[in-house]
């Protein structure tokens, strides 16, 4: 699409790293929007925020490698390149990571854990449709063949030679319709996070919205690691944290309401 935002020479400002970190910005600022609102110490949190989003980042990565090793055990070089710097990653392993160092930074500095998780939610969902429409414009993250009037068509040869997304051939808007599933998500959880709700809650809708919606469109996307078990790997993952979303919203059915 338009993987390369400015070009000046062989310098150039990638489209997708523009849109993550202005969705980065954006959720930032709704989480500490709703801490306040919350009362909690902006500054944790906004640090809390910040330590997150490097460990994300870092999962993403790891997640990519292990679901692709044998790629990199062939070539251990393409570690380095820049199409593995340029690539998204795998969200859940971000996510992931980024929640263990979560739970150890509250520990440390005496967060409360479900009331911040809870004001984090509603921005991971709207930094995510932002980030996601980066993915369109890199070419990443693409969908399977589609005869849909909707289907999308990359022709860009740089965004060919980032991503290897096919050219010419009719696609899945795989990266749109996870933009419309994380704003609605975003918009049903910044919904009830203002109305009394029991803590923790907020974050488990979260997991549950968000895992299922990414399952369903997993189905719509080219998996490169194939399927194992009729399934790809982010569909195992997702089921996961499924899981962990509806056992946590049970879990917190008898808190009190605030």
């Amino acid at each position: 699409m338009f993987p390369k935002l400015i070009t000046i020479g062989k310098f150039f400002i990638p489209t997708y790293g523009t849109l993550v970190a202005l969705g980065f910005l954006l959720g930032l600022w709704i989480t500490i929007r709703l801490a306040r609102r919350a009362k909690l110490p902006i500054e944790p949190v906004t640090n809390l925020a910040i330590y997150c989003a490097l460990a994300g980042l870092v999962g993403a990565k790891l997640f990519m490698i292990l679901f692709d090793f044998k790629q990199y055990w062939a070539d251990p070089g393409s570690l380095f390149s820049f199409s593995t710097l340029q690539a998204a990653g795998v969200y859940q392993g971000g996510f992931l990571l980024a929640l263990v160092v979560a739970i150890v930074y509250m520990r440390q500095n005496r967060l409360p854990a479900f009331e911040t998780c809870d004001v984090f939610a509603p921005g991971l969902a709207a930094g995510q449709a932002i980030g996601r429409l980066g993915c369109l414009a890199a070419g990443c993250c693409w969908g399977t063949e589609c005869s849909r009037p909707w289907a999308v068509t990359f022709r860009n040869l740089e965004a060919h030679d980032l991503t290897n997304v096919p050219l010419g051939i009719p696609l899945h808007p795989a990266q749109l319709y996870e933009v419309l599933a994380d704003a609605l998500i975003f918009g049903a959880l910044y919904w009830m996070i203002q109305r009394p709700h029991r803590s923790g809650a907020i974050i488990g809708w979260y997991l549950a919205l968000y895992s299922s919606a990414r399952f369903g469109i997993e189905f719509f996307r080219f998996h490169e690691q194939g399927l194992h078990f009729g399934l790809s790997l982010t569909q195992w993952i997702s089921l996961g944290t499924l899981v962990a979303g509806v056992a946590l919203l049970m879990a917190r059915r008898g808190v009190r309401k605030a």
